[in-house]
C-alpha cells in the first residue's frame, strides 16, 4: 500500500522497499559492455555480450577501429598489453582492427580462457 499523498506534494507518493528473503542477498555481477561507438568489427558484440557474462570481467569498452596491412581470414580475439585496472584487447578480422579495454581483476591466462570460453 502506497503512502498517504497530501496536497502539497507533488508526484507519486514514495514507495518503502520491499522486504524478502533476497532482499539483502547478493545479486549475481555481470560485467558491463560499453556502446560509445557506432561501428564495430561484425560479430564483435555478440562476442563481447559473452565475455560480460564470464566471473571477473567487469566492463568492455570497444574503441578505435581501423585497417591493418596484414589479412586476417578469421575472427581473432587476443590480449595485446595491461593496463591499469585491466588489459587492452585487439580484435581483427579481414583487414580491419578494433581495440576493445577490459577493466578486469583477471590474471591475464584466466583473461585469455574467458576469452576462448566467449568464442
Amino acid at each position: 500500500m502506497a503512502a498517504k499523498r497530501t496536497h502539497k506534494s507533488k508526484g507519486p507518493a514514495p514507495r518503502k522497499p520491499k522486504a524478502g528473503k533476497n532482499a539483502l542477498a547478493p545479486s549475481k555481477k555481470r560485467g558491463r559492455l560499453v556502446r560509445n561507438h557506432s561501428t564495430h568489427l561484425p560479430g564483435l558484440i555478440a562476442i563481447l555480450e559473452r565475455l560480460c557474462h564470464q566471473p571477473g570481467v567487469e566492463t568492455l569498452t570497444p574503441a578505435v577501429i581501423g585497417r591493418a596491412r596484414s589479412h586476417a581470414p578469421q575472427f581473432r580475439l587476443k590480449v595485446s598489453v595491461p593496463i591499469q585496472g585491466g588489459f587492452k584487447l585487439i580484435a581483427r578480422q579481414g583487414k580491419s582492427f578494433q581495440e576493445v579495454f577490459v577493466t578486469t581483476h583477471l590474471e591475464q591466462t584466466d583473461l585469455e580462457a574467458a576469452i576462448q570460453a566467449s568464442l
